[in-house]
């Protein structure tokens, strides 16, 4: 297996947009949409509001250098499992609904994001000791885990249809089309990635379309001043799931 370049872009974008989401956070005291919703009961919620602010930063910054990549992408994700396992799984579970889905996909998203990254970095001689994490069935296990976050991505586009069509830019006709096309897409593209079939067409198209609806939809929303709080959140999440698609799409094209 190829391994993905130290200095790949989409590497470098998702790192530079991990330390912005972690300045973020210290510049709000409070977590931001990517680690949200966090149980407003659970222990040590002030602590780990800044546990996720520096993990955030730090593990941006050391997958920029060669030296300490290796160290970030390990605790990376073992942070997002944890986070994934721990605080989305169980809502899953006890509180199945529309929320539960999304909360858990877009941890799931940037958890696959880091599990390939991670593999991507793992020393040789860790890969004995480690192998259902690593190399070639590491890989796999990040893409399933990406292709699976992705369908109820596209189920919400027909749950919340009027929602969505409203966000479709004026200068595209017919935006409910746009709505349904855009979910279907993205079903389709998660069934393929977790089959195995043109998975590597699928990751792409997926990486593409997640950061065509960042630049077509939340970008303007962002330029035109003034978002309100549900959109400002919408706009961080969708800048790191546009990171964590290219990601993916690197970690394909660099196995191919």
């Amino acid at each position: 297996m190829n391994r993905m370049r130290v200095t790949s872009v989409g590497r470098a974008f998702f790192a530079v947009t991990l330390i912005g989401i972690g300045i973020l956070g210290l510049i709000r005291g409070d977590f931001t949409a990517v680690w949200d919703p966090v149980p407003k009961d659970l222990p040590a919620r002030g602590l780990l509001i800044y546990l996720c602010a520096f993990i955030s930063i730090a593990c941006g910054s050391g997958l920029l250098w060669r030296r300490t990549a290796s160290i970030a992408a390990r605790v990376l994700l073992v942070y997002s499992l944890l986070w994934l396992l721990l605080l989305r799984v169980p809502g899953l579970v006890f509180a199945f609904a529309i929320d539960s889905w999304w909360s858990a996909c877009k941890t799931a998203v940037m958890t696959a994001a880091a599990w390939a990254i991670y593999v991507s970095f793992v020393a040789d001689s860790d890969k004995q000791r480690l192998g259902f994490a690593t190399g070639d069935k590491g890989l796999r296990i990040a893409r399933i885990l990406y292709g699976v976050a992705l369908i109820p991505f596209g189920i919400a586009h027909f749950l919340y249809l009027e929602q969505t069509a409203v966000l479709v830019p004026g200068w595209l006709p017919s935006p409910v089309f746009w709505a349904y096309f855009t979910g279907i897409a993205y079903i389709v593209a998660g069934v393929a990635i977790v089959i195995g079939v043109v998975a590597w067409l699928a990751t792409l198209l997926s990486a593409l379309e997640t950061g065509l609806i960042t630049l077509l939809v939340w970008v303007p929303i962002a330029v035109a001043g003034h978002p309100n709080p549900f959109q400002w959140g919408e706009i961080v999440v969708s800048i790191a799931l546009t990171a964590a698609a290219w990601v993916m799409a690197d970690s394909q094209r660099a196995q191919r």
